[in-house]
C-alpha cells in the first residue's frame, strides 16, 4: 500500500504559480529595498552640505557612512532571528517604522555625535527589513521562478540609489540637505499602512504554528483549494536557529556563501563610493564620473533579471552566478583603463553592475532558497549581516589604498580580485551539490506555537 502524498506549503505553490494576490506581496517588499537604496545614495550627496553647514572637514564623514553600515549588519542578525522566531511580518513592520522615524528626526540633530547615533539607528532598521522582504519574497513565490522574482524584488536596491541621486540633487539646492532626510522618513512611514494591509505572515510560518485560520485565508487568496489543515509543516528549529546554520550538512555551504556575499558586498560599496572619485583622476569630467554610478546601478537593474532567469532555469545556479562574478570582475578591472574617455567609462561600469553587482543581487536570492523555512529568516539575516562587513570594508580600505598613492588602474584591477573570489566560492558551492534544498517535511502537532 503506497503512502499518501505529503502536501506542504512549497507544492501549493508550485502547483498555482504566481497569482496577483503574490505579485501584491513582492511590490511593497521591492518598495522597501528602494528606500534601502535611496539611503545609501542620499546620505553620500548630502555630506558636502552638513560639513560645509557645521564647519567640520568632509574626512569626518567616513565614520558616519560606517557606523550606519555596521548598524546594517547589527539589523540583519538581529531581525533574522527575531523573524524566525515571532514571525516576519511583525519584524519588517517594525524595522521599517524605526527607520523612518529615526530618519524623520535626523535633521533635528546639529553635532556629529548626534548624526552617528541617528545613522546607527537608521542602519539597524534597514538591515532589519532586509531578511523580512527576502523572505517573505522567497517564500511566496514558486521554486522555477523562485530566482528571478527575488533577484526582481531586490533590484529596489539601485533603483532606490538612482532615485536618491536624483531626488537629492533637486531638493538639496531649494530645500537644503534636510528635505532629503524628511523625504526619507516620510515615504517609510507611508508605506508601513501599507505593509500592514498587503503584507501576510509567512504560510510556512503559520503552517509550523498551525495558524490554520490564516493559513486558509492565504490559502484562499491565492487560489487554491487544498484546506489549510491538510498542509504538512516543516520542522520548527529545535535549538538555536544559528547553530542550525553549521548543521546538517549546511556548515560547508554557509561559510562559502558568507564568502561570496562578504567579497560581492565589499566591491559594490566601493565602487559606488569611489567611481566618481577616481574617474576624475583618470581624466574624465564630473558629469561623466557621476553617470558612471547611475549606469552601474542600470547594469546590475539587467543583470539581475537576466542572470535570476538563467539561475531558475540552470541545474545549479550557483555556477551561473559564479561565471557572472569572473567576468564582472574582468570589467571591474577595466574601470581604471578608460584613458579619460566617459564613453569607455560607462561601458565598462554597465557591464560591471550587469555581471558582477547582478550577481550579487542573485546570490542573496540564492541564500533564501538554501535554508529550509525553520531556519530561513536567519540564515538570510546573518549573510546579509557578513556581507554588509565586506560593505564597511570595501570603502574604508579603498580609502587607505588611496592615500597610500595607489593609483585608479591598481585600485579597480584589486577590485575586479574580489569579483574572482566570489566566483571560486559559489563554483565551489556548486561542485559540493549544495543549493536550494526541498527539507523533509514532518508532521508536528497543531499547538506547536
Amino acid at each position: 500500500m503506497s503512502s499518501p502524498r505529503v502536501v506542504t506549503f512549497e507544492t501549493v505553490l508550485d502547483t498555482t504559480g504566481l497569482s496577483r494576490y503574490q505579485v501584491g506581496i513582492v511590490i511593497p517588499c521591492a518598495l522597501v529595498a528602494m528606500l534601502d537604496g535611496f539611503d545609501t545614495q542620499s546620505i553620500g550627496l548630502v555630506a558636502p552640505d552638513i560639513a560645509a553647514d557645521w564647519g567640520v572637514p568632509p574626512a569626518t564623514f567616513g565614520l558616519v557612512f560606517g557606523i550606519g553600515l555596521f548598524g546594517g549588519l547589527l539589523g540583519a542578525l538581529l531581525f533574522g532571528i527575531s523573524s524566525d522566531r515571532f514571525g516576519r511580518r511583525p519584524n519588517l513592520i517594525s524595522s521599517v517604522a524605526l527607520f523612518g522615524v529615526i530618519t524623520l528626526v535626523t535633521p533635528l540633530v546639529d553635532s556629529v555625535g548626534g548624526l552617528l547615533v541617528v545613522r546607527f539607528l537608521t542602519g539597524l532598521g534597514l538591515g532589519g527589513a532586509l531578511p523580512g522582504i527576502m523572505t517573505i519574497t522567497s517564500e511566496f513565490t514558486p521554486r522555477r521562478m523562485r530566482a528571478t522574482v527575488v533577484g526582481l524584488m531586490f533590484c529596489g536596491f539601485p533603483l532606490g540609489a538612482v532615485v536618491g541621486g536624483v531626488v537629492a540633487a533637486k531638493l538639496i539646492p531649494t530645500y537644503g540637505w534636510q528635505s532629503v532626510f524628511i523625504v526619507g522618513g516620510a515615504v517609510p512611514l507611508l508605506l508601513v499602512p501599507l505593509i500592514a494591509l498587503r503584507l501576510p505572515e509567512s504560510a510556512h510560518f503559520l503552517a509550523i504554528r498551525g495558524d490554520h485560520a490564516r493559513l486558509g485565508l492565504i490559502l484562499e487568496r491565492m487560489g487554491s483549494q487544498v484546506p489549510a489543515a491538510d498542509i504538512t509543516p516543516e520542522r520548527a528549529a529545535t535549538r538555536s536557529p544559528v547553530a542550525g546554520l553549521f548543521t546538517e550538512g549546511r556548515a560547508a555551504g554557509t561559510l562559502l556563501l558568507w564568502m561570496s556575499l562578504f567579497l560581492s558586498l565589499l566591491l559594490s560599496y566601493l565602487l559606488v563610493n569611489w567611481i566618481p572619485i577616481m574617474a576624475r583622476q583618470t581624466g574624465v569630467g564630473p558629469v561623466g564620473a557621476i553617470l558612471g554610478v547611475a549606469v552601474l546601478n542600470f547594469g546590475a537593474v539587467f543583470g539581475a533579471l537576466a542572470l535570476g532567469r538563467l539561475a531558475d532555469r540552470a541545474r545549479r545556479p550557483a555556477r551561473v552566478l559564479g561565471v557572472a562574478f569572473a567576468l564582472g570582475g574582468l570589467a571591474i578591472a577595466s574601470i581604471g583603463l578608460t584613458g579619460g574617455s566617459w564613453v569607455i567609462l560607462l561601458s565598462t561600469t554597465f557591464v560591471a553592475g550587469f555581471f558582477a553587482i547582478g550577481a550579487q543581487i542573485c546570490t542573496v536570492a540564492f541564500c533564501a532558497g538554501f535554508y529550509e523555512t525553520a531556519l530561513r529568516a536567519t540564515g538570510v539575516g546573518w549573510s546579509v549581516g557578513v556581507g554588509r562587513t565586506g560593505a564597511i570594508v570595501g570603502p574604508v580600505l579603498a580609502g587607505f589604498l588611496v592615500g597610500a598613492g595607489m593609483s585608479a588602474p591598481g585600485l579597480f584591477a584589486l577590485t575586479g580580485v574580489a569579483a574572482f573570489g566570489s566566483a571560486a566560492g559559489l563554483f565551489a558551492l556548486g561542485r559540493r551539490s549544495f543549493g536550494a534544498r526541498q527539507p523533509e517535511p514532518i508532521s508536528v502537532p497543531a499547538d506547536t506555537g
